[in-house]
């Protein structure tokens, strides 16, 4: 229930938050609460992910895509995601999510997603590092075609990475409605 609140609360910060373009970095901050962690001590695995969509909920709202998508009846879903650790987030500690669209493939959206703390230098040290691949749906039913997002969003300023690219194809489940193949095979 915290994160409905945690979600609820950077909304509404995010609506009075620094404007910026469609594809610029977002910065989002935080701090580790204690519902945040583990057993062990340090910010659970799982709320991570949690916090990422928050992160990119207060990204749309800033750039306006949400804006958009609530005119034209589209919302957003995670189709996959992916996670690497450096360091541990322990309790009470700040952090910022840095967040942006990396690009588009034919059917997706992706997005990175950086934790990041002052280093020892004063630069930002990478804690962790998640990158999600998204699509849209209508609710009127149907997903929303990448050439009417890019029409409604405009084009993206660079290329999607070439590994972003090998990710989303290795890690996508079989389209057919049967079972997916197990590793235990």
């Amino acid at each position: 229930m915290h994160m409905f609140f945690r979600t609820a609360l950077h909304l509404i910060l995010a609506r009075f938050g620094r404007r910026i373009g469609h594809y610029d970095v977002a910065r989002t901050r935080f701090i580790t609460l204690p519902t945040d962690q583990d057993i062990l001590g340090h910010m659970n695995n799982g709320v991570y992910l949690s916090i990422m969509d928050v992160a990119r909920f207060d990204m749309l709202v800033r750039n306006g895509v949400w804006r958009i998508f609530q005119e034209r009846g589209w919302y957003p879903v995670v189709v996959s995601e992916t996670i690497s650790f450096r360091k541990s987030l322990t309790l009470w500690q700040r952090f910022t999510i840095e967040s942006r669209i990396l690009g588009f493939d034919e059917k997706s959206v992706f997005v990175e997603q950086r934790f990041v703390r002052p280093g020892k230098d004063g630069r930002p040290e990478i804690y962790a590092l998640g990158v999600i691949r998204g699509r849209f749906l209508k609710k009127s039913g149907g997903v929303v075609p990448i050439d009417e997002l890019i029409e409604a969003v405009g084009a993206m300023p660079r290329e999607l990475p070439e590994w972003i690219r090998g990710w989303a194809d290795e890690v996508a489940l079989p389209s057919t409605r049967g079972e997916a193949p197990s590793i235990w095979d």
